[in-house]
């Protein structure tokens, strides 16, 4: 059996700073749109995001004080996808989960600095971060009580601007939040996504028997359309072997089957065991060079 920790809020920052980057490896690769964009692109393909992250207050533990809860926003967009340098490959799938192993490709020619190597002997090329122009954001809240502010990019990096701090939470469960960029050197587009509540889950501990499901629990939606992601890595610190994927509706339960945890077990256990469960709600469109998410999460 195996002791397996909650990761803590702001932890998955690797997975944040991907879905940021671009990419097609996100689980909302399945081309679903919700807002406007000028198309042209390939909505499987991701070339960018807007991260609306709540992140919940934490109790003072040893010489740690306590911090408050925060909400954050930041975007990043670029003229093409960002090159994926481990290839995740699809094992056993049951229900809503799924056994992933990784595989990296080799490239006896070196791709150079401006490429990766993403399949056996085929490079592609790392792409441009873009503007959109000023992007007013809607539906969310300041400290100052104002609910909509625009973001200039300060290179080509989208955040609040300076002197303004957002709430928290910025938002209420099932709130519509709308960003509309003006355009620029990327053509303009409209965002939309609900408010989620902040992740509570019954448990901040979970054991691994290979015999047994695991059982997640949380408080489940009110409200909004979020649904909820999980990924359980057991090998993350000592060289990746493997991972459990699962995607569910936000219901307040999931249980990832025996048979999929003894797999990821029979891999290898190394490092620190975490299991990173996401509420998130999203919103898409396609733009001439791809598809761009609003994600609103709580992790």
């Amino acid at each position: 059996m195996l002791l397996l920790l909650g990761c803590p809020a702001g932890s998955a920052s690797d997975d944040a700073a991907a879905s940021t980057t671009g990419g097609s490896g996100s689980p909302h690769d399945d081309g679903d749109e919700s807002g406007t964009g000028t198309g042209g692109g390939e909505p499987g393909v991701l070339v960018g995001s807007f991260q609306l992250q709540l992140n919940e207050p934490k109790a003072a533990s040893g010489e740690q004080p306590a911090t408050p809860g925060t909400t954050t926003l930041f975007g990043k967009l670029y003229d093409g996808p960002t090159p994926q340098t481990l290839v995740w490959e699809t094992g056993t799938e049951l229900g809503a989960c799924r056994l992933l192993t990784p595989r990296v490709p080799f490239c006896s020619t070196p791709c150079g600095g401006s490429a990766a190597c993403v399949e056996d002997e085929t490079c592609q090329d790392y792409p441009a971060a873009v503007s959109a122009g000023e992007v007013t954001v809607s539906g969310v809240a300041t400290t100052g009580g104002e609910t909509s502010f625009a973001m200039t990019p300060i290179a080509n990096n989208y955040q609040p601007p300076a002197g303004t701090t957002l709430a928290y939470p910025a938002f209420a469960e099932g709130d519509e939040i709308t960003l509309a960029a003006a355009g620029d050197m990327l053509a303009g587009f409209e965002l939309q996504a609900s408010g989620v509540a902040q992740l509570e889950l019954d448990a901040d501990e979970l054991t691994l028997d290979p015999a047994v499901d695991v059982q997640l629990g949380w408080t489940p939606a009110g409200a909004g359309d979020s649904t909820i992601a999980v990924k359980l890595d057991i090998s993350h610190h000592g060289g990746t072997k493997g991972m459990i994927e699962c995607e569910t509706e936000d219901t307040g339960s999931l249980a990832i089957p025996a048979a999929l945890v003894s797999e990821l077990l029979d891999l290898g256990v190394a490092g620190y065991p975490t299991i990173i469960v996401t509420r998130a709600s999203t919103g898409s469109t396609t733009t001439a060079a791809g598809r761009v998410d609003l994600v609103v999460s709580s992790q």
